[in-house]
């Protein structure tokens, strides 16, 4: 028999946008509601937006079944989000007090937060927070990240998608190579600071009707930048059109970003991460310098994590699974943890949604496995490919009007 709930509920986004964070979004708003929820809040901008007491009723946004069906196919975060670091409890304790008092006044008893894991670090210290105040706060995590770099979740909801969007691309950039009877060399430079699921999704495009990429390059492997020029130029004498999937987090032995070895990088986020970009400019620059060809570098960059054209059905599917499991695991008493994908098999592909520990998740980053990573450093194996092709798979058609996709508008705020 299904619980009803009691008090109000908040919900917030944090971190980077996905194509199906309003997904999980969804999930929360509409599990909350059809469990008797009195008020859904949204905090605009996350957290950083509670503490100026910056709030909405969702109910007044999200008025019908088209809504939230708008509202699972909008890109970004409907909310507006924020890359914000809570201090440690010890540190912040008056930060932490009025985090507090203003759930308190908005009569808050179930917390979530959908994010990444930045904002699972968040969950930990609210939770921590609660526990050592005698708070009755339950504070539930919502995975999502394009990076799939969360520990303990098979998957996060936000790559299946950002996966798709990637190999389709490639196939796309791999058949325009193929134009014009000249050598050339493309570099696509792909999100990824210290993981490389993204990147190695390039590989997917390669099939009957594609050769896929020559070369994929991980930032959990060392990049040797004169390595890397003498394979291009052995690709080039067997073949005139080139294609190199690369994450903008490669390094190289002495630890700096190769985006770092042209460029300064200025801009640093709350939690220390520098802005990274133009890893394929300088390596284009280098090719089309050192080996006379024409070259493109290909900056995929948000597009990445905003095509909500191309959305994967599985994916956004699980996205608003997950928002709906924190829901029914906060109101039956779970708190401090965040909603896990566990796969139970791959043909056919079945995932199922648990609840995991959040402390054992938050700050652990998940890299790809060195085994799935072939001996060269510079390609994915096929273990990788048959992970990541299930996330891929369906689609779900947008809401077309007048030509376009239409999306879900937070007004008046």
């Amino acid at each position: 028999m299904s619980v009803s709930m009691k008090g109000n509920v908040i919900v917030g986004q944090s971190g980077g946008p996905t194509a199906v964070i309003n997904s999980s979004l969804a999930g929360v708003y509409k599990t909350a509601m059809d469990r008797g929820a009195n008020k859904v809040y949204g905090m605009l901008h996350g957290v950083q937006g509670l503490l100026e007491e910056r709030v909405v009723d969702l109910a007044d946004h999200i008025k019908s079944d088209l809504d939230i069906d708008l509202l699972k196919r909008t890109p970004s975060s409907f909310l507006g989000s924020c890359r914000y670091k809570l201090p440690d409890i010890k540190d912040g304790t008056e930060l932490y007090d009025k985090i507090f008092k203003i759930l308190e006044k908005l009569e808050i008893e179930y917390f979530f937060y959908i994010g990444g894991n930045d904002s699972m670090d968040t969950i930990k210290k609210l939770s921590d927070y609660a526990l050592l105040n005698g708070s009755q706060i339950r504070f539930m995590g919502v995975p999502k990240t394009i990076d799939n770099d969360l520990a303990v979740t098979d998957h996060t909801p936000g790559f299946g998608s950002a996966a798709k969007y990637i190999a389709s691309i490639t196939k796309e950039v791999i058949r325009d190579g193929l134009v014009y009877d000249q050598e050339q060399v493309t570099l696509l430079e792909i999100m990824g600071r210290n993981a490389g699921w993204l990147t190695g999704a390039a590989a997917l495009a390669a099939g009957e009707d594609c050769e896929g990429p020559d070369m994929l390059f991980l930032p959990e492997i060392t990049f040797d930048v004169d390595g890397f020029m003498k394979k291009v130029t052995d690709l080039q004498k067997v073949k005139k059109s080139v294609v190199v999937a690369i994450s903008e987090g490669v390094k190289v032995a002495d630890g700096r970003y190769v985006c770092e070895l042209t460029d300064n990088i200025d801009y640093v986020d709350a939690f220390g991460h520098k802005q990274l970009t133009g890893t394929s400019r300088y390596l284009a620059q280098r090719i089309s310098r050192e080996m006379g060809c024409k070259t493109r570098a290909i900056e995929f960059n948000s597009l990445q994590r905003c095509a909500s054209h191309i959305v994967g059905r599985v994916d956004i599917t699980e996205a608003f699974q997950v928002g709906g499991a924190a829901v029914k695991a906060a109101f039956e008493g779970e708190t401090g943890k965040m909603i896990i994908l566990k796969r139970v098999s791959d043909d056919p592909y079945i995932c199922v949604t648990d609840i995991y520990d959040v402390h054992k998740i938050a700050n652990v980053e998940k890299k790809v496995p060195r085994e799935w990573i072939n001996e060269d450093g510079d390609y994915v194996t096929q273990e990788f490919v048959n992970y990541v092709r299930p996330l891929i798979q369906a689609e779900l058609t947008p809401i077309m009007v007048d030509g376009l996709p239409r999306h879900l508008r937070l007004e008046d705020v």
